[in-house]
């Protein structure tokens, strides 16, 4: 098929979705309330199904008095049984798939289940409704023209007792439709290669002959495999590779600390970049306009949501709301309940919502990744919004970080530690803490009052890391590639001297 063709054909058939895009839109509470039905009554004669009488169900009431909210640790049994061939424990079709969680550098994996439903009505959904969305404000568009550059944390699948697990990338790939694989690169082959430092020359290899016309992949994996495609090449900026480029997708960890850095290797005012919020247990949020930093909560793709308001969510008595009870400007704690099987999941992201009309939010961080020793309540958040107003005003660069308390000792006063490894430095490296104290004192009142005349916590200490040293540590762990981040904060001191001990 001739590729202008390709182009007009799938643009047209990826915007008729819009229309059911937006009947969620104007009834959102009747799709949620319709989506919980459904997921109740299709997995009522499962063995979890008949231990909470699904059956006997008729209301959200109902379903919030029968069925406990739960950690993955509360689920691992009847996720281990279904890996091992029992079937119909928590989901009535057979689950074969799962996906081997990374995330950050905890030693004890995760196996989320992935049913064909999840699949279908979710992960491959989401990627057709993002292009959809971007297309529907980008009408002049011609993203098929050529093709999409995605770069995920794939290694291949591994077969245990007739499932298979491995990172979700790979399981997509393996399930991939013919047209997505037909308008991206690197090739599947390519993409799921084990070894990271190969794979990465290959997708050079590869991807420079083609015209790419977009970037999909997780931000901070992705500056290190442009960068190297500048220095491959001898190129100042990427236009002068792939003239057609035109859109960045990305997601996986806040975009804020490398705006700057991508700015100046795409060069163009009216290059796009849009935020996905995806994980292995769903996919949950998308970008709808264009220059925004809100995402657009997805209600039809087979996850029925619940929050927690941070404030609660350690108390063994957390009491979840609906849809229809959250409010804006509040951090809450996100429980899903899925296609694949996860019943009232506390999956351990946090958001916070930026409209009720229609519902978008924002992602805020990880229940377990926050700060707060001393009742300072940092969260991801302010620490990534801190760093880019210090960065911009320093004129410097940041590759990884992460941080993590001093605890207080006898008469000494706690602080924070970080440790930053930039791409470029700041000239002085107290002024940057002093402006970074400052900047966290304006975002976060609890942090304020704590550092306020030192009561209870000090000015930060701030190490500046060693080139590579994050990476030399992830390597370190096997942990290279595209899907593993870096734990950003911390209320243990683990991480932290594991790399100063690196850094030497």
């Amino acid at each position: 098929m001739p590729i202008p063709l390709f182009n007009s054909i799938a643009s047209w058939l990826l915007k008729k979705r819009f229309h059911q895009i937006e009947l969620f839109l104007k009834y959102p509470i009747d799709v949620q309330k319709d989506v919980l039905r459904h997921l109740i009554t299709y997995a009522k004669h499962t063995q979890l199904g008949k231990q909470y009488d699904f059956a006997s169900i008729k209301t959200y009431e109902d379903f919030v008095a029968r069925v406990p909210i739960v950690q993955y640790e509360e689920v691992a049994p009847l996720i281990e049984r279904t890996r091992k061939g029992e079937q119909n424990l928590f989901w009535p079709t057979n689950i074969k798939w799962f996906a081997k969680s990374s995330g950050t550098t905890n030693a004890k994996s995760k196996f989320i289940p992935v049913s064909t439903e999840a699949l279908e009505d979710c992960h491959y959904k989401s990627g057709k409704d993002l292009l959809c969305l971007y297309l529907n404000n980008n009408e002049n568009s011609q993203l098929f023209t050529g093709k999409s550059l995605r770069l995920g944390g794939s290694k291949e699948l591994y077969e245990d007792n007739g499932s298979f697990f491995g990172d979700l990338s790979a399981i997509l790939i393996d399930n991939m439709p013919l047209w997505a694989e037909y308008s991206s690169t690197p090739s599947n082959k390519v993409s799921l290669m084990s070894e990271w430092e190969h794979k990465m020359a290959a997708i050079i290899e590869e991807s420079i002959k083609e015209n790419v016309t977009s970037l999909a992949g997780v931000p901070s994996w992705m500056l290190v495999l442009l960068n190297n495609v500048l220095e491959k090449t001898g190129k100042d900026h990427l236009f002068q590779i792939w003239e057609n480029l035109e859109v960045y997708f990305h997601g996986g960890v806040s975009f804020a600390p490398y705006r700057e850095q991508y700015k100046k290797l795409l060069p163009r005012k009216r290059f796009n970049y849009y935020e996905t919020y995806n994980a292995s247990e769903g996919f949950f949020g998308i970008q709808d306009r264009n220059n925004s930093d809100e995402l657009l909560l997805m209600l039809d793709y087979g996850i029925f949501y619940e929050f927690i308001p941070m404030d609660l969510e350690a108390g063994s008595t957390a009491t979840a709301v609906p849809l229809w009870e959250v409010k804006k400007g509040v951090n809450y704690a996100l429980v899903i309940t899925t296609n694949a099987g996860l019943w009232r999941y506390k999956i351990g992201d946090t958001v916070r919502f930026t409209s009720l009309d229609p519902y978008r939010i924002k992602i805020t961080g990880r229940t377990k990744h926050h700060i707060n020793v001393f009742g300072e309540e940092l969260i991801i958040e302010n620490a990534e919004e801190a760093l880019k107003q210090v960065c911009l005003k320093t004129d410097s660069q940041i590759k990884d970080y992460t941080v993590a308390p001093i605890f207080m000792k006898d008469n000494d006063k706690g602080a924070h530690e970080w440790i930053i490894e930039f791409r470029k430095a700041p000239e002085d490296v107290a002024y940057f803490a002093e402006l970074l104290d400052n900047a966290l004192k304006a975002l976060n009142s609890d942090y304020e009052a704590k550092r306020y005349n030192n009561i209870t916590l000090n000015i930060p200490q701030l190490h500046v890391a060693r080139q590579n040293l994050f990476y030399d540590w992830l390597k370190s762990k096997d942990k290279l590639g595209g899907q593993h981040k870096i734990p950003r904060l911390s209320n243990s001191r683990e991480y932290l001297e594991e790399l100063l001990q690196l850094n030497g």
